[in-house]
């Protein structure tokens, strides 16, 4: 029985309780944020554990996702199944997917991987959809919190990313869907040509575009074809213009700020640079 570093007494011990003679395989865990994941064998194969720190919000959110929004993927083997969980425990069991992850494997630059992406967040996103008249309110006080906390954007950069959002639309109706949160690579795998997805703790109701914003600054902006595949196989372009500016100036803000905040320089570099092209 392994020692299931990172998490704490309470959540080891419940994993000991569901699991009694599972044995730690590795440790998926990121590090930038206080979740630990480990990937444990036992006599049914192997499943994923995710145990959330004492200021983890992510770990209740993906229970909600997989109780309520992941069925068109959970379906088709597309996503993992919940096997077990506890809120209070911050505490999440699922099944364990086949396949490696498309971030930095050579399926990252194939077309058909983008177009399998494209077609399933557009059955996720088909799935439910609501009318929200505080949304763009909502994104543009979660700017000004970022631009007032501590980061590394420069002055003139701030005044003008101010003077921006202060001129954003109020009490517009914006239509709300089930989103991921985090869609890009890192959060895919692929298994004989086959993408399957990957973290939920960011699922929530938003705007579709706002599943597009970190593909945009990263993959598509290298290679259109990307981009092209993408939109063929989710059947669409949700990119409204104007929603689609202020969902890429609110992106690049908070990941410069958060990226700060935890110490990831290239995260940081990544939302500088982006809201210097913005700004362009």
């Amino acid at each position: 029985m392994g020692t299931y570093t990172g998490l704490t007494p309470s959540q080891r011990e419940l994993v000991r309780h569901w699991f009694p003679r599972a044995e730690l395989v590795t440790d998926h865990s990121w590090g930038l944020v206080a979740t630990t994941v480990l990937e444990l064998s036992g006599l049914d194969g192997h499943v994923i554990v995710k145990a959330g720190g004492p200021e983890d919000h992510h770990i209740a959110r993906e229970i909600a996702a997989h109780r309520r929004w992941l069925h068109p993927w959970t379906s088709s083997g597309h996503a993992p199944r919940m096997v077990a969980a506890d809120e209070e425990a911050k505490l999440l069991v699922t099944d364990h997917l086949p396949g490696r992850l498309v971030e930095g494997d050579p399926s990252q630059d194939a077309p058909e991987t983008y177009r399998q992406a494209g077609s399933l967040l557009s059955r996720f996103h088909g799935q439910h959809a609501e009318s929200s008249t505080t949304w763009d309110d909502q994104l543009a006080a979660h700017a000004r919190r970022w631009l007032a906390g501590p980061h590394r954007i420069d002055p003139a950069s701030v005044r003008a990313l101010r003077r921006e959002i202060d001129a954003w639309p109020t009490g517009g109706t914006v239509d709300l869907v089930p989103t991921h949160g985090d869609w890009q690579p890192r959060n895919w795998l692929i298994d004989d040509g086959t993408v399957r997805i990957i973290d939920f703790g960011r699922t929530d109701l938003r705007p579709a575009v706002t599943d597009l914003a970190r593909l945009a600054r990263q993959d598509f902006s290298r290679d259109p074809r990307l981009e092209a595949a993408f939109l063929d196989g989710y059947g669409s372009d949700p990119r409204e213009p104007g929603l689609w500016r202020r969902t890429l100036l609110g992106e690049a803000i908070g990941t410069a700020g958060w990226a700060h905040r935890v110490g990831s320089e290239s995260f940081e570099k990544l939302g500088l640079r982006q809201i210097d092209q913005l700004l362009r």
